[in-house]
């Protein structure tokens, strides 16, 4: 039975896109509206590629975010960004991260579970000054202990290694096949999350489509099928 769940923040959490829309349409307004998605996603890929290079001391933060953006424009036919630009896109890209919210439905979810009194905790990859002021943002201590947040940067791990989900139920004190992963990426949140032996909810939101049989407990592919999906989950002694 699961009797706590974790959550991803990015694209999890609140909807990532939009702040990325509205930063591309600013600093680089030939992009069309058709490619906005496509461009979204090849963004992301760069992101969870090369964030793990930042760890190891391989690439700088600041290379890796003028890369991911700049590279992403050239997979989508577009011409390269300046390093200048690079850097402008990135500002403007806090800016607008600086006002997300969470999405209404995870809010419906976590007031669920707060009522329930089901252990909840966080796991992100990802810089820990810069997640951090998400996490502020998104005002989730209201949910969840600031003490059961784990941002990679400050483990030495990230997702998708085992390691940082063993350190997470050590830390949230969680019992892994008892403890459900929430998350938008299947290399990261579900097959990590598997690797450690959790239960997973991939929430595929944005539609990717994999070259293998899903090993998630449970796929959902929009917001408004969360809450239902982890009332399931919360209320069976398997996930199915």
């Amino acid at each position: 039975m699961i009797k706590s769940v974790v959550f991803d923040v990015d694209d999890t959490m609140y909807d990532q896109q939009q702040p990325f829309k509205n930063s591309v349409k600013s600093v680089v307004p030939q992009v069309t509206e058709e490619d906005m998605h496509g461009l979204y996603i090849r963004f992301r890929h760069h992101s969870d590629e090369n964030f793990p290079k930042v760890m190891a001391g391989e690439w700088t933060l600041e290379y890796m975010r003028a890369h991911r953006i700049s590279q992403s424009l050239i997979d989508l036919g577009y011409s390269p960004i300046s390093d200048e630009k690079c850097l402008v896109f990135q500002e403007v890209y806090e800016e607008e991260l600086a006002n997300i919210s969470l999405h209404p439905e995870v809010k419906k979810t976590l007031d669920f579970l707060k009522e329930k009194n089901i252990p909840l905790g966080i796991i992100t990859n990802g810089p820990t000054d810069h997640q951090t002021k998400k996490l502020n943002q998104l005002q989730l201590t209201n949910w969840i202990p600031a003490d059961c947040m784990l941002v990679s940067q400050a483990t030495g791990f990230q997702k998708p290694e085992k390691e940082i989900f063993q350190l997470a139920e050590k830390t949230f004190n969680m019992s892994p096949n008892e403890t459900l992963y929430v998350g938008d990426n299947y290399e990261n949140d579900v097959l990590g999350a598997k690797s450690a032996n959790w239960q997973t909810l991939w929430f595929n939101h944005r539609k990717r489509s994999i070259n293998e049989r899903p090993v998630c407990d449970v796929e959902i592919n929009e917001f408004d099928q969360l809450l239902s999906a982890i009332k399931t989950a919360v209320g069976e002694a398997q996930l199915v």
